[in-house]
């Protein structure tokens, strides 16, 4: 009771546990700033930044695995908690794009090109 009163509604997961979801369905969503995404971003993510998230919740998805992501995991837990409230299955990236590219998983940019983190 007690956890799920003071429990977070969503659960933490690593990179590959991400990958592994993702590979099964699942939509990894980026909540970054612009600049950001458009350096690099993982393959087939979704961009909303987090500013816009509340006023864009109708573009998520509800019937499957949603994985937040950002530059480390702060503005992705705050997706997850707010994405949380009216779905089932969401989970933040922990340690964010820093724990991907640090996983050897890849980033593209614009066009396809190999991308970076800013």
């Amino acid at each position: 009771m007690l956890k799920k009163v003071f429990g977070k509604p969503y659960t933490s997961i690593g990179p590959e546990e991400a990958a592994a979801l993702v590979a099964n369905g699942g939509l990894l969503l980026d909540v970054r700033e612009p600049a950001e995404w458009r350096a690099g971003h993982a393959p087939g993510a979704r961009h909303i930044p987090l500013g816009q998230l509340a006023g864009r919740l109708g573009e998520v998805p509800a019937d499957r695995p949603v994985i937040t992501a950002c530059r480390s995991g702060a503005r992705s837990r705050q997706a997850a908690a707010l994405l949380a409230r009216d779905h089932h299955q969401i989970y933040n990236l922990a340690g964010g794009m820093r724990a991907w590219v640090q996983a050897g998983m890849a980033l593209q940019a614009k066009g396809g090109r190999p991308g970076h983190l800013t």
